[in-house]
């Protein structure tokens, strides 16, 4: 089985296997404890510690070791928040950001009744620095930017973004997890987080960076350990094994990433040759070396991903119908890009030139095969005749709403409508994203007794 989803998880790294194996015998006991054995514990903890400080960019003493990413994002959110409550509640966030990051907005405005500006992110996925500047005032406690997308592997103007909180005086908390095992984050940020689960470390590890100076007033009962930011027991076998593999891909980084960033620029070329209707999504330059999404019309993405496993690959999607929300991936609706039939791949280092010329020989049967069950149109529109036609498509998922449209698009003539009635939310992402690629217009949605009226005009 070839796995192609290392931004989920990267398998684990030889040299976190061996650390984790080595320090199961010398990390078992209390680090806080006088005897030797709690000295001996005392000592890894604190060279992991250290390890992973150099490989962030801060002082040993401003990471703490947190039980997961997540527990980070979260951690970290609530204490600058708390830290900063006698400046305001107000909240800056980018459309974008992980769920984590999202939910904890979502709990602060709940809680708090604070406000969650959200700012927007172009076609690529990238926030422009000057609207992100906008959107801080006076009262804006805590900003928060990822830096590289989880979904399309967009790189943020971090360095930026950072000076603009900097002039303000507000704290930039950046969500490093799917950037850090490739190099240290730019710029003058304040908090920093991660997961070692998608660098190769062991899962269960997350980091939080706190820079000196910045207000942080921790959440919960208060504990002794990690500066009182991660209450427990610490997991000091998997803390070492995090550090380690950190260190151990930091130093391959830059030779592999040359090398991931080759067969992913042969990934974004060949895709769109192999199939048609495909749309390559987020940043060509400016983004992660080992990451690229593509999505493709007339194809349910759950399918898809069905028949690249079969085909022994594992890939991920952000289309709607493989989520249990069945709307469409918050990422792909903020960028405005098709989001049904859905592919990420994520390459892990290591991953051989060969399967990845495989992955391209076998995308087309199985994008083709999913296309023809589902009924899809195969040739393009005709002359038409009919200048107004409705389809009903309620109570159907896309993409069949839009294999709809694509089916009787040829009976209009130029100038002609074709109003979509769909009750899908991916409909509002996917139509819209359909015209783009075909060159007609959009017209916009209309009022319906039921489900939304989806107004498309035939322009060629």
């Amino acid at each position: 089985m070839t796995y192609f989803d290392a931004a989920s998880s990267a398998p684990l790294h030889p040299v976190a296997r061996q650390a984790l194996q080595a320090s199961l015998d010398e990390g078992w006991a209390d680090p806080v404890r006088l005897y030797r054995e709690g000295r001996r514990a005392a000592l890894l903890l604190d060279a992991a510690r250290e390890a992973a400080a150099e490989a962030v960019g801060c002082r040993p003493d401003e990471l703490t070791f947190t039980p997961s990413g997540t527990y980070a994002v979260h951690s970290g959110m609530s204490g600058a928040l708390s830290g900063r409550r006698r400046a305001g509640r107000h909240l800056v966030v980018s459309a974008v950001e992980h769920s984590s990051v999202l939910h904890a907005a979502s709990a602060h405005e709940a809680a708090t009744g604070g406000e969650v500006a959200e700012v927007p992110v172009d076609r690529y996925g990238a926030v422009e620095p000057e609207e992100y500047a906008k959107a801080l005032r006076e009262d804006t406690a805590l900003a928060c930017l990822q830096s590289a997308n989880h979904e399309v592997g967009t790189e943020q103007p971090v360095a930026a973004v950072a000076e603009a909180c900097r002039t303000l005086g507000v704290p930039l908390l950046v969500d490093a997890a799917q950037s850090l095992g490739w190099g240290p984050v730019e710029g003058a940020w304040s908090l920093l987080t991660a997961s070692a689960h998608k660098w190769g470390g062991p899962a269960g590890v997350g980091l939080l960076a706190v820079r000196k100076g910045v207000r942080f007033a921790p959440r919960g009962p208060a504990d002794e350990r990690e500066s009182g930011r991660a209450p427990g027991f610490q997991n000091i076998p998997a803390i070492v094994a995090a550090a380690a593999s950190l260190r151990a891909v930091r130093a391959e980084a830059a030779e592999e990433a040359v090398r991931l960033r080759a067969l992913v620029d042969r990934i974004r070329a060949r895709v769109p040759e192999l199939v048609p209707d495909v749309e390559v999504v987020g940043d060509p330059e400016h983004r992660l070396p080992h990451l690229v999404t593509f999505s493709c019309l007339y194809v349910d993405g759950e399918a898809l991903l069905h028949e690249l496993d079969r085909a022994d690959f594992s890939v991920s999607s952000g289309s709607s119908c493989t989520s249990s929300t069945l709307t469409p991936s918050h990422v792909l609706r903020a960028m405005g890009v098709l989001s049904e039939g859905n592919v990420r791949i994520s390459l892990p280092p290591g991953t051989p030139e060969g399967e990845v010329d495989r992955f391209l020989e076998v995308l087309p049967g199985a994008v083709s095969g999913v296309r023809e069950r589902l009924g899809a149109p195969r040739s393009p529109a005709g002359s038409g005749g009919t200048p107004a036609l409705v389809v009903d498509a309620l109570g159907r998922r896309c993409p069949i709403p839009v294999i709809e449209l694509a089916k009787i698009f040829g009976e209009v003539p130029v100038g002609g409508t074709v109003t979509v009635l769909s009750d899908d939310e991916a409909a509002r992402l996917d139509i819209p994203a359909w015209c783009e690629m075909r060159g007609q217009e959009y017209l916009g949605e209309r009022p319906a007794d039921h489900g939304v009226a989806h107004v498309v005009r035939r322009i060629s």
